[in-house]
């Protein structure tokens, strides 16, 4: 099969890179990449590119950055390339006048097993909801967001112990070899769709994946063990479960908690006591057992192990969790 089929790339974050590099891999033609316009960012408010932008620069490819996807000078560069398919990954919702500009359609790729976890964070919340399985799926675009016809799915295991952002290097590489499949797939224009009302049995329940905001990362300590296990690991490493301790002298010190280890174990003491050995332990009591901290970070300070978040405060059982 030849492999001059002109594709168009449209995708900002380093999840979307190993897609490219894939495609470039296998002497697919990139005619073109669309991605974020560059924006400050950190401290110091630098000017930074997406890692989408670097893989264009450093492989001397067409690059796009519209702060607006409806410009009319956009669309008509765009047109310009003669690209015969589309291909979305980690990318802003796109108007129909650009899902529907190439020959053999545009194709987005998701980390989920859709119709499950549509959303902008498919990961953080199959986590969250403790799910023992996802996946990457690609899908056809259409109308409303991530509802498209289904090209192709692969599945993976969910460890419970995994953190969103190991899941997220997983299904990385998973997805952009899943990309190419459906490059391949697509080529011979020979191929078959599913629509994603298959999947939904009268008894489904279709989870959601919204988007994520600070005020939805506190940890509720009232929850059950496995719930709250399952919400720092699905908040790890970004955006982060916080919660806020409370020391003798009152000051209130807020806290990321990255990782931690379930202890089911029968207790009588009171919820969210505070239990150390100001070495290398640090439990809280919560509904089924104790949460072990195992990671941790505190303001102006870098993220640690609880030993040595241990050597420089002395918790003691006087310390407790802010309500």
């Amino acid at each position: 099969m030849s492999k001059q089929l002109r594709i168009v790339f449209l995708g900002t974050p380093d999840f979307a890179v190993p897609s490219l590099e894939i495609l470039k891999d296998n002497n697919y033609k990139i005619v073109g990449i669309v991605t974020a316009p560059d924006k400050p960012a950190g401290r110091g408010l630098e000017i930074h590119q997406s890692p989408v932008k670097d893989f264009a620069v450093a492989n001397d490819i067409k690059l796009l950055q519209p702060d607006k996807l409806k410009d009319e000078a956009f669309l008509s560069e765009l047109k310009k390339l003669k690209a015969d398919l589309f291909i979305v990954v980690a990318f802003r919702m796109l108007p129909n006048a650009i899902w529907n500009m190439p020959r053999l359609g545009t194709f987005n790729l998701h980390a989920s097993l859709l119709p499950q976890y549509r959303g902008a964070a498919p990961i953080n919340w199959a986590i969250i909801n403790g799910e023992k399985e996802t996946g990457v799926t690609t899908f056809l675009l259409q109308q409303e967001i991530d509802t498209g016809r289904i090209i192709l799915q692969e599945r993976t295991p969910i460890d419970p112990d995994e953190t969103a952002g190991e899941l997220y290097d997983r299904l990385m590489i998973m997805g952009a070899d899943l990309v190419l499949k459906t490059v391949q797939l697509i080529e011979t224009e020979h191929y078959t769709t599913k629509k994603q009302s298959v999947d939904i049995k009268p008894d489904t329940i279709l989870h959601a994946a919204p988007k994520i905001f600070r005020e939805n990362c506190k940890i509720d300590w009232n929850k059950n063990i496995e719930e709250i296990h399952d919400f720092v690991r699905g908040m790890s490493p970004h955006p982060g479960a916080w919660t806020e301790f409370i020391s003798p002298m009152n000051n209130d010190y807020m806290a990321k908690i990255y990782k931690t280890k379930k202890e089911i174990f029968p207790t009588t003491l009171p919820l969210k006591t505070i239990l150390t050995d100001n070495k290398s332990n640090l439990k809280i009591v919560v509904p089924g057992g104790f949460i072990n901290v195992i990671e941790i970070q505190v303001p102006n300070r870098k993220r640690t192990g609880i030993a040595e978040f241990l050597r420089g405060y002395k918790v003691d059982g006087s310390w407790h969790i802010k309500d």
